[in-house]
């Protein structure tokens, strides 16, 4: 089995999901006691999440490249991203090591082709909305077109993410704005939804919307327990 690295804190609320999901991931697969080989490095959410308020990317680019090597040097054979949004500086982070990154985006968008989508739309944080960073990645390497809410829905998926679910709150009216915005995207012709923010799983479940949803988080560490078992 390989040492994966985890890379997280952004927020804690969906990095303890990753180690749930992937230690289960591994007792499937191999059953008895066995669990994964992780090595996890957990930041202090509040400084990085100033840094992307004021577009500090440089600063947090250092930050987690530091980590990242952190992780390599204790053992990682691979790094796992605990993040959707932070995945602006993928590159930068994989260039900081000699060992691979497990892309987010890659087993989303492989799930959504295997499942004969081509048109989704993408709840998540502003940035990863409105910035092409991450909807590149999957219009470029897997075909897919995005839909994001309009701008004003884009505020609110924002602020519940921020306000709500990396504090650990979940607030029925928030599941309920999040629901219709979804009916939104549905409607101008979205044939899924991702869930492209770690925490929005924690919110919206499969069976609340009529979209089917593809939760990051979830394919993210079934991607990281292939790779550590494969």
């Amino acid at each position: 089995m390989k040492t994966l690295g985890l890379l997280g804190g952004m927020s804690w609320e969906s990095t303890r999901i990753y180690y749930q999901l992937i230690n289960e991931g591994v007792r499937e697969r191999l059953g008895g006691l066995h669990s994964a080989e992780l090595l996890l490095d957990s930041m202090d959410f509040a400084p990085l999440a100033e840094r992307q308020a004021q577009g500090r990317w440089d600063l947090a680019g250092a930050d987690l490249a530091r980590r990242a090597r952190r992780l390599e040097a204790a053992g990682a054979e691979a790094l796992v991203l605990c993040t959707n949004t932070m995945h602006k500086l993928a590159d930068l982070i994989a260039e900081a090591v000699s060992i691979p990154l497990i892309h987010i985006a890659d087993p989303t968008g492989a799930a959504l082709r295997a499942a004969g989508h081509r048109r989704v739309a993408l709840l998540a944080t502003r940035f990863t909305m409105e910035q092409d960073f991450y909807r590149a990645h999957l219009e470029r390497e897997h075909g897919l077109e995005v839909l994001v809410p309009e701008a004003e829905e884009r505020g609110e998926v924002h602020r519940i993410v921020y306000e709500e679910l990396c504090r650990g709150r979940i607030e029925p009216g928030s599941r309920q704005a999040y629901l219709a915005i979804a009916e939104g995207l549905r409607q101008r012709g979205a044939e899924a939804l991702i869930l492209g923010c770690t925490e929005i799983g924690l919110l919206l479940k499969p069976g609340d919307t009529e979209l089917p949803l593809f939760d990051t988080c979830a394919l993210h560490a079934a991607a990281a327990v292939e790779f550590a078992l494969g």
